[in-house]
């Protein structure tokens, strides 16, 4: 798309790029572990564990009949034994895996409101991955940009977690690397054979990929988490600025004032979004917007409650 795949504005394609030391890392990566690990433990947890099920149902134990209970449940065994009603208790079987699969792309270092895409994609990789360490499941990262940039296979535990939003922060992709979601699905599909809930984020200003999608949505519950800018839809009226490509370091001036201009750049976007939405509804996976300068935590919630 010719919005922002081939214009980026200038002054703020490097705000994300500055080389950070360990102890700067380190102290990003605690902050948004206070920041996302609140959240996780007090208002996703539930929503989480409601939205995505596990494999089934299995014994537990059995405990003393209690008026209410269903009669199908009762264990005539051990209620012979004791000559009075038993039941039998499940639990669901819970373990899960999910996968983030996050684009580093150029284009994610952009960001005029609040937070760059990648500040965005990495509070929200946060939130997810505490969620799901919480109900006990697995979490496992695929960084992609035009190719697959790092694997992290799935594991449980907080030091796990960390490891991933440290790698969200520090890791950069090669120089002039565009974006293709079609490697990173089929690469999802290559190492995890089993079912998993897998979060692609992106602003999905990619190589075409509706294929792998529908073959990738097949095989795992998928969810899209479409990050975008105010300014990927409007262009303020700043007069003659210049524009560079995130992902190439193509340059060009354009005249902001030109009402014309800023028609076309609003309508490429949305014919942008709108292919998005029917790219995903025609797979039978999900997709959910949010933007950079937007509360992150209603839209989640939202989403987990309409599951």
């Amino acid at each position: 798309m010719v919005f922002l795949n081939e214009y980026i504005c200038y002054l703020k394609i490097n705000a994300g790029n500055a080389m950070l030391t360990t102890t700067e890392i380190l102290k990003r990566v605690r902050h948004i572990e206070i920041k996302t690990r609140g959240l996780s433990n007090h208002i996703f947890a539930g929503e989480y564990h409601s939205a995505f099920k596990g494999r089934g149902m299995s014994f537990s134990e059995v405990r003393e009949y209690a008026p209410g209970d269903d009669v199908k449940f009762i264990d005539w065994n051990v209620t012979a034994r004791f000559s009075h009603p038993f039941v039998k208790v499940f639990e669901e079987e819970r373990e899960l895996t999910v996968m983030l699969l996050v684009d580093v792309s150029g284009s994610s270092l952009f960001g005029t409101h609040e937070r760059l895409k990648r500040d965005l994609i990495t509070e929200l990789s946060a939130v997810l991955s505490f969620s799901a360490a919480t109900n006990n499941d697995k979490v496992g990262v695929i960084f992609f940009s035009d190719k697959v940039e790092k694997f992290i296979p799935p594991k449980k535990g907080r030091s796990h977690i960390l490891r991933i939003i440290r790698e969200l922060i520090a890791l950069e992709p090669a120089p002039k690397n565009g974006t293709n979601i079609r490697v990173a699905l089929e690469y999802l599909n290559q190492v995890l054979k089993k079912k998993t809930i897998t979060f692609l984020m992106s602003d999905f200003i990619s190589e075409p990929y509706e294929q792998a999608l529908q073959l990738s949505a097949r095989k795992h519950d998928l969810v899209g988490i479409q990050v975008y800018d105010k300014m990927d839809r409007d262009l303020p009226e700043a007069g003659l600025i210049q524009l560079a490509d995130a992902e190439t370091g193509n340059v060009r001036w354009i005249d902001t004032d030109d009402k014309t201009i800023r028609m076309q750049y609003a309508h490429s976007f949305e014919q942008h979004k709108k292919y998005c939405v029917q790219a995903f509804r025609k797979s039978g996976a999900q997709l959910m917007s949010v933007r950079t300068d937007a509360d992150y935590v209603k839209e989640l919630q939202t989403f987990f409650k309409a599951r």
